[in-house]
């Protein structure tokens, strides 16, 4: 079992299968975009694999979200998907090529899918992500949903003076389709390092846009448990939105979360600065107990929270893309 020095345990595990995208988003890299690591560092799908068995076998592990970069430019996704499939499987996308996949990862046991989607302006996503494809992830979402990829969620990032005038818009886009979703606050992962508190949109004033058109009633920390999303019903219900507070409402003390990147290794938060390195220890000959030990060492060092509001705060050297959500 993953457990911290702090007593929590980890059930959540997110792995990077790339840390290519296709898209260049505003802020997660700059628009010339960043060097990839060498194909010879990452992980092999069959690499992949076992230590995600490894996980889920030996340590705790019981939900395994595939993140990137952007997963669904790695060929063998279907495959590590069905090999996987003991856990709990969901996918973190950008949603490009989700229409062409969506059945097929969901026939090889894929069970929930994650799009991101910053704003329903053509002209707005192609300034964002320097990519006029906006139609291509409106269709991934449709597909997804299709393919009974639910509840389809729906990730939102909104930057003051770009794209915050959309809280409401969005919301309504995805009650009326069944989708649930998700406000991330900005975080400090970008690859220039330009992220600043002011220009920040907080959940506070997320709800306070939302509220002004929906009444949104708190669903409590009974059914939050350790998922990141404070959940509000929309008009009393069904349909929800989640509001996730990683800077101004953090949640650290409840995080089953641990991370493997595309080059193998572990990281125990988002934010940590230090890493465990398993891939060359496994390719050094490493037996699946002594995999399993350094995993487990790596998890107890796992600090109180991420120290945001600490001065001493150092950002991760890592962007958002090369770590994965």
């Amino acid at each position: 079992m993953l457990v911290d020095g702090f007593g929590r345990v980890a059930t959540d595990l997110r792995v990077s299968l790339t840390d290519r995208c296709n898209l260049r988003c505003t802020y997660c890299m700059p628009p010339e975009g960043l060097e990839w690591l060498p194909r010879a560092d990452l992980l092999t799908d069959e690499e992949i694999v076992r230590l995600v068995r490894i996980g889920v076998e030996r340590l705790g592990i019981t939900e395994v979200r595939y993140t990137g970069g952007e997963p669904l430019l790695r060929r063998g996704l279907p495959e590590i998907i069905r090999a996987t499939a003991d856990a709990q499987v969901s996918l973190t996308t950008n949603g490009i090529g989700l229409a062409r996949l969506a059945a097929t990862l969901r026939e090889a046991g894929l069970d929930r899918v994650n799009v991101s989607l910053d704003t329903l302006s053509r002209e707005t996503f192609k300034t964002l992500a320097h990519r006029d494809r906006l139609p291509d992830v409106l269709d991934g979402l449709a597909a997804a949903a299709a393919a009974g990829l639910g509840p389809v969620k729906v990730n939102t990032v909104l930057m003051r003076g770009v794209n915050d005038h959309e809280a409401v818009p969005l919301l309504r886009f995805c009650l009326d389709r069944g989708y649930e979703l998700r406000f991330i606050e900005q975080m400090p992962l970008d690859a220039q390092h330009g992220w600043t508190r002011e220009n920040m949109v907080t959940a506070d004033e997320i709800l306070a846009r939302l509220s002004e058109v929906f009444d949104l009633a708190g669903e409590g920390a009974e059914v939050r448990g350790s998922a990141p999303a404070e959940t509000f019903l929309v008009d009393g219900g069904p349909a929800k939105v989640g509001v996730i507070g990683s800077v101004t409402r953090p949640f650290c003390g409840d995080c089953d979360r641990v991370r493997l990147t595309a080059d193998g290794q572990i990281r125990n938060c988002l934010f940590a600065r230090e890493e465990s390195n398993l891939r060359d220890v496994m390719r050094a000959g490493a037996t699946d107990d002594d995999l399993a030990a350094r995993w487990i060492l790596a998890v107890k060092g796992k600090r109180a929270g991420h120290g945001i509001d600490d001065p001493s705060f150092l950002q991760p050297a890592r962007p958002m893309s090369a770590i994965g959500g």
